[in-house]
């Protein structure tokens, strides 16, 4: 059975191999205070401002409809034949146009393709190509709106430095658009697929947002809807500040570089949402940093480097979500407190649990770990042991971030068997009191048809046989019967 690393007392050894494992553990330190400069998961980013307001476009750059919009009468429809209409529309008095065979509105390649500046302004069944061009500092973008309880829907937006921006326009509704970003260029080169600033109620339905940024830029705006939405093969599919009161359900947020960014937000609400492949170095499937009274259930984080980040948030709870096939399945600040995960499944995670710092109050209860080997002996589907949630390793790691770099390595194997001789590292204690026997059903969470670990396995192979060769070589002479071993779980 495993022991608590600070109940650990050592057992006979050998002076060779006394030696030999202090030697080892001396070493794993020093390597790891050369790289314990490695910048920090959480990245620091500032608010964005918007940029100036684009006016009417310039003569020789409107498209030939304007004559149209600007003579149809306040709260009429102005419907739109196929064609290619070249050059950008200024709308600025309650109109509704709407397109009939998909007309497409090709832009100047100076600035935002569509511009509204009036209240109850609609746009619907268009194509639009920003032709590349614009400027990021106006915030060019396919439709760009300043204007309250805006209505796009059915629109497709290609090549457009953001697809569409919300400035100061509450109640604004975005339904089931199409954007494609500009293809070759860096990130920083390209605005979000829908960027929303000092926006309330506003409402994302059914969306889907491909090579840009951001999928969603969300800055100062309070009150919105986001639902059934799809961002993929981006930065962030979803980055987030200022925000209270939002809620966000069956989105789909994929192959980010980064994953997705929450930050100093209050009482968001995630339901039945995918985070799923983030697998850039620091990617995160979900990250809230400052944000209080959060609710996340019934969501899928599956295939990222790490699963949930948390750090400087309180009252956060985490219900009846699935955390798989990650590297880490949680990193945890202790400037959090009052944080709540109850009936999760963590399945396949290479560590649990990463803790930074030396304190946590956060509570694990009930909760399904496939690492965890407890029995049920009394047969009422709970181990009959709590579940240490972290070795001392994995301590390490949450310290150094440089440490990832030795996780499947001969440096986890060296500090195992250190901790195991040497029990002078006091671990902060992090269990589920009462953990699963048996994954829970969890019928609401969606399923997901990804590519999931099968991606990884050559690289996982490699790290598995470099640990097998490292524990070979350091605990070839284990311990005398009888004595304690293992990093996770508890003695009675």
């Amino acid at each position: 059975m495993a022991a608590r690393v600070g109940d650990l007392s050592p057992g006979p050894m050998s002076p060779r191999r006394s030696s030999f494992a202090l030697l080892a553990l001396l070493a794993v330190l020093a390597v790891l205070a050369v790289l314990a400069g490695a910048p920090a998961s959480a990245e620091e980013m500032a608010a964005v401002l918007p940029g100036s307001l684009e006016g009417r476009p310039r003569t020789g750059e409107a498209s030939p409809l304007q004559s149209r919009i600007d003579a149809a009468p306040e709260g009429a429809t102005v419907e739109v034949g196929p064609g290619t209409y070249t050059g950008d529309l200024f709308v600025d008095h309650a109109v509704r146009l709407v397109g009939r065979g998909r007309p497409r509105l090709l832009g100047s390649g100076s600035g935002s393709v569509v511009r509204i500046r009036a209240a109850d302004v609609t746009l619907e069944g268009f194509d639009i190509d920003g032709r590349r061009g614009g400027d990021l500092g106006r915030d060019s973008a396919g439709i760009h709106t300043s204007a309250p309880r805006t209505v796009l829907r059915d629109c497709r937006i290609v090549e457009a430095l953001f697809g569409i921006y919300l400035r100061e326009a509450p109640g604004a509704l975005v339904e089931r658009c199409s954007i494609r970003g500009i293809a070759g260029r860096e990130p920083g080169e390209k605005g979000s697929g829908i960027h929303v600033y000092a926006t309330d109620g506003f409402t994302l339905k059914g969306n889907e947002i491909v090579d840009v940024r951001d999928g969603f830029y969300i800055q100062s705006s309070p009150n919105g809807y986001v639902a059934g939405n799809i961002a993929r093969d981006l930065r962030y599919g979803l980055h987030y500040m200022f925000s209270d009161d939002n809620v966000f359900e069956d989105n789909l947020f994929e192959n980010g570089a980064a994953g997705t960014a929450i930050m100093y937000s209050n009482r968001l609400r995630f339901r039945r949402n995918r985070f799923v492949h983030n697998r850039g170095f620091a990617s995160v499937g979900l990250l809230f940093k400052t944000c209080d009274d959060v609710l996340a259930e019934d969501n899928l984080l599956a295939d990222n480097a790490r699963g949930i980040f948390l750090e400087g948030s309180s009252r956060d709870v985490f219900r009846r979500n699935v955390v798989a096939e990650s590297d880490t399945a949680i990193v945890l600040y202790d400037s959090c407190s009052k944080v709540v995960f109850e009936g999760n499944s963590f399945v396949a995670n290479l560590t649990p649990l990463t803790l930074v710092g030396k304190r946590t109050d956060t509570r694990f209860d009930g909760n399904y770990w496939s690492e965890n080997d407890e029995p049920d002996l009394d047969g009422d589907g709970r181990s009959d042991r709590p579940y240490r949630l972290s070795s001392v390793f994995d301590h390490m790691r949450g310290n150094m971030t440089a440490a990832d770099l030795f996780a499947q390595g001969f440096a986890a194997a060296a500090m195992g068997a250190a901790e195991r001789n040497f029990p002078v590292l006091e671990l902060v204690s992090a269990r589920d009191l009462s953990p699963l026997a048996r994954p829970p059903d969890l019928p609401a969470v969606p399923r997901h048809g990804g590519r999931g670990r099968a991606a990884h396995l050559p690289a996982l192979a490699g790290s598995a046989s470099a640990l097998g060769g490292g524990v070979l070589l350091l605990l070839s002479g284990r311990r005398p019967k009888g004595s304690a071993g293992g990093s996770h779980g508890e003695r009675a």
